[in-house]
């Protein structure tokens, strides 16, 4: 049996990546929370 995950970079970057965080403003309210928690990474 297959298992759930099965990685594509490009695709992880179209869905849950910084450009696509910042072209919606609820995007950019979910960097912004992630700065302010002092997050490593803000996106994929």
């Amino acid at each position: 049996m297959k298992r759930t995950y099965q990685p594509k970079k490009l695709q992880r970057k179209k869905e849950h990546g910084f450009l696509k965080r910042m072209k919606t403003r609820s995007g950019r309210n979910i960097l912004k929370a992630r700065r302010l928690k002092g997050r490593k990474k803000l996106s994929a």
